[in-house]
């Protein structure tokens, strides 16, 4: 887990002046994601889609574990630090690392948002909200088919 916590501050700096450089980097072409994730990871990861709320597999599990990315296997998310938001989307306080994740400004829908994506393979993952818990505040609300939980 991170030593520092991560505040807005920091994910609005990581908005303005880029993320953090990944430790490495998975690169694939449309068809090759194709061939590894279903039609509905390859829709929510690949397309930038979002899952209905409280469908995703993810939703109600509480079990000990990491959340990896579901295309390139990357630790995303402790489930020490998974909590219930509410939302129908399985949310968070903090990335399991700072380098874990990538930030973009989303404007899409007529809102302004800060989109996450997998920081090693750009797969899209969901959004942070500055309305979660303290200590950090944030709320990373994430899409179950975007991540597989490694409970070994």
């Amino acid at each position: 887990m991170n030593d520092k916590i991560l505040t807005w501050k920091d994910v609005i700096n990581f908005v303005v002046n880029g993320s953090p450089t990944p430790d490495k980097r998975v690169e694939k072409t449309a068809e090759e994601w194709q061939e590894l994730l279903t039609p509905e990871q390859y829709r929510v990861t690949r397309q930038k889609g979002t899952e209905k709320p409280n469908s995703g597999a993810l939703c109600s599990v509480y079990d000990a574990g990491k959340y990896k990315c579901v295309c390139c296997n990357t630790p995303l998310f402790d489930s020490t630090i998974k909590f219930s938001s509410g939302t129908g989307w399985p949310s968070f306080t903090q990335p399991i690392k700072e380098k874990a994740i990538q930030y973009e400004k989303d404007t899409t829908f007529g809102m302004v948002r800060v989109e996450v994506m997998c920081n090693t393979c750009d797969a899209h993952l969901g959004h942070v909200f500055p309305d979660g818990p303290e200590p950090s505040g944030l709320r990373y609300c994430i899409n179950s088919a975007s991540m597989i939980l490694d409970t070994e």
